[in-house]
This record gives C-alpha cells, sequence and structure tokens, in this order.
C-alpha cells in the first residue's frame, strides 16, 4: 500500500517530536486492530493538523497539553509534555499552565495533570524528585 503525502509528513513530525525510536516503536507494538489507529494518528493528526499553518509546533503541544488535561488524559498527557520539551516548551511555562488548569479545568484535573508532567520531567533529568523525609 503506497504512504499517502501526508502519513509521510506525519510520520517525519512525529520522529522530530517524539523520536524515531519511541514512534517505531508504537507503530511496530500496534496489533492489527490499533494499527488503523495509528495510521490515522500519523496521517491525520500529525500529517494534516499539526503540520498546517498558524500556530507553530511550541504553541500547538501548548494547546494539545491543555486540553489533554481538560480532558483528564493522562497517559497522552506524559507523551506530550515529552513532545513539548523538544518543540521547546520551558518547565516553567508547564507549571504556569498548571496553575492556569487548575482554575479553568478545576483543582482535581490539575492535580492529576501536576503529578504526570512532574513524573515526565523527572524521567527527563528536568526536575529533581522531592528529598525523602525523615519521620
Amino acid at each position: 500500500m503506497p504512504v499517502s503525502p501526508h502519513h509521510a509528513a506525519g510520520l517525519a513530525l512525529r520522529h522530530q517530536i517524539f523520536g524515531a525510536a519511541a514512534t517505531d516503536a508504537q507503530i511496530a507494538k500496534a496489533s492489527a486492530f490499533l494499527r488503523p489507529m495509528q495510521d490515522m494518528v500519523t496521517a491525520d493528526c500529525f500529517g494534516q493538523v499539526w503540520t498546517q499553518p498558524g500556530l507553530d509546533l511550541r504553541q500547538r503541544s501548548l494547546a494539545t497539553i491543555a486540553m489533554l488535561i481538560a480532558l483528564g488524559r493522562s497517559h497522552e498527557l506524559r507523551i506530550h509534555v515529552r513532545g513539548a520539551i523538544q518543540n521547546g516548551v520551558t518547565v516553567e511555562e508547564l507549571g504556569a499552565l498548571m496553575r492556569h488548569a487548575a482554575l479553568y479545568c478545576g483543582i482535581p484535573a490539575a492535580v492529576d495533570a501536576w503529578l504526570n508532567t512532574d513524573a515526565t520531567l523527572q524521567d527527563l533529568g528536568l526536575v529533581a524528585a522531592a528529598p525523602e523525609q525523615t519521620p
């Protein structure tokens, strides 16, 4: 089956944002049932929407994270925090976004987002874990 221009553009963008190894592993691990979803994400989401003019990748990352917080999608949030860092979003900007989300999305959604963002930033070595408390 030939690869469409949108699929090729989307795959290149996914490689740029999330890394070739992580992207290719996600696609390779997709079952026959999940493969159409991966193709849709690659061609439609990244090949058409993320590549259209109007917002740069940094702005798209911030908007995406805000929407994921509002929807309570922690798994996707962790993935997109990594992508946001790659797209130039700073740790300070992520913190400001969490505080903003607390007001507009609610404290429970923001707390969940904060915890998942902190864990991802720790994984990336961008923030330190809290010191151990001794009783």
